[in-house]
């Protein structure tokens, strides 16, 4: 029985980390985030049948069980990855523009979405509206810390904003997602939620972080500076993934997405804390320890993300349009983030297109919708998957070519404002 559970596993990983490796080279190669490449590959797998390849492989692939889990304890991993990318000193210090930024960029698109849900979809229920809206609040905090990197800005000012309001963004997103999720699972067993019970489980999700933050803070350094005496190999990774996991079960526990505890336990682990680690004096962090992990397990869920996508719902006009709306809204809703922009100087452009890709943080909200169901009926549907693929792929390859164009551009109009130095007589 063992074996009948591992043989389609061992295959299906195989194929998976294959396509993996070569979509992401294949989209480095053209200056494009490599999750771009193993989205698409992906997408290529699970439509080999519009090749003329025919086998019940594939679908064995798409619905096997362990392949599944494996795939969501990648998000874990990678919203673990995420919040070690940033410091409660970094969540205090970005500023009331990146605060405002992140504000508008969550409230505008959920209302635009929710308003484009009616009226695309006027026969789905109102909470599949409103789920639409929530999908379009998310920012790939990855890929817009990646782009303004190659760019040589991240430490700009744009940059600290841009930066500082995705993290806020994701925050806010989470929540977000916490109570929507809430909504259609209380639909779905004919209740009603009440206005207190929303504000109920949208202040649990923040009290949920703000709790595992401050009673971390007070937790986490007594535990791990003893551990750290241990001398064991792997002692930082080990405590590390026990963090992530242990607050990823709490979060579930109480009714959250696990991928909030996970974001949670990155936050927690200050780099001061690693210092007297065995690991960090020989000069190795436990980013770079965890990404061994991450290299395996999260490409797993982009590729299996694309291998859900049936390119036969493409051949319809009303899911390609829909598609197209949802770009324009999920560009125009982030562009409002420019006006929360504060200081001089800052070019807000570069803070709104930032803002756009939805990278990785789009797929996980659409995962999420994908595995509710409404009377039912999957509230992301097949055919609204595929749309909202569509956006957040469009979304995310447009992002690096306009970020560096409206730097450029900034440089160039400052370069024709300076004024030219006066020539020295002989």
């Amino acid at each position: 029985m063992g074996h009948d559970v591992i043989s389609p596993l061992l295959l299906a990983l195989a194929v998976v980390l294959a396509a993996a490796a070569a979509g992401g080279w294949l989209a480095e190669r053209i200056r494009q985030p490599s999750v771009l490449g193993e989205l698409v590959l992906g997408i290529v797998i699970g439509n080999l049948a519009l090749l003329g390849i025919h086998g019940g492989f594939v679908e064995e692939m798409k619905s096997n069980a362990q392949l599944h889990a494996l795939a969501d304890i990648g998000v874990i991993v990678l919203l673990f990855d995420v919040g070690l990318e940033s410091t409660l000193r970094d969540m205090l210090r970005v500023g009331r523009s990146a605060l405002l930024v992140a504000v508008l960029g969550v409230v505008t698109p959920f209302a635009l979405g929710w308003a484009a849900g009616a009226w695309l979809l006027p026969d789905r229920p109102a909470p599949v509206h409103v789920f639409l809206g929530a999908v379009l609040t998310a920012t790939s905090v990855g890929i817009t810390a990646r782009v303004l990197r190659d760019l040589g800005k991240s430490d700009a000012d744009e940059g600290r904003i841009i930066l500082g309001a995705a993290v806020i963004d994701d925050v806010l997103g989470l929540a977000i997602l916490a109570v929507v999720s809430a909504l259609i699972a209380a639909a779905d067993h004919g209740a009603v939620l009440s206005f207190a019970g929303v504000a109920w489980i949208a202040g649990k999700a923040l009290l949920f972080l703000v709790l595992a933050i401050a009673l971390g803070s007070l937790i986490v350094p007594r535990l791990l500076r003893p551990i750290s005496r241990w001398r064991y190999p792997g002692t930082l990774l080990t405590s590390g993934l026990v963090l992530c996991f242990a607050l990823s079960y709490a979060a579930a526990a109480v009714g959250l997405a696990p991928i909030v505890g996970a974001f949670a336990a990155g936050l927690l682990i200050e780099p001061a804390l690693l210092a007297s680690f065995e690991e960090t004096r020989r000069g190795q962090t436990l980013r770079s320890m965890l990404r061994p992990i991450s290299t395996i397990l999260v490409p797993v869920f982009f590729v299996r993300t694309g291998m859900m996508v049936d390119l036969r719902s493409f051949a319809d006009p009303a899911i390609v349009g829909i598609a197209g709306i949802l770009i324009v809204i999920a560009w125009v809703g982030k562009q409002a983030c420019m006006l929360g922009v504060l200081q001089r100087g800052v070019n807000r452009l570069a803070v709104g297109i930032g803002m756009v890709p939805r990278g990785e943080v789009g797929l996980i909200f659409a995962n999420v919708g994908a595995g509710l169901t409404l009377g039912g009926e999957r509230v992301v549907t097949p055919a609204l998957y595929a749309a909202v693929v569509i956006m957040v792929i469009v979304t995310t390859l447009i992002t690096p070519p306009l970020l560096a164009w409206s730097f450029s551009r900034s440089k160039s109009r400052q370069t024709e404002a300076r004024p030219a130095a006066p020539h020295s007589s002989a």
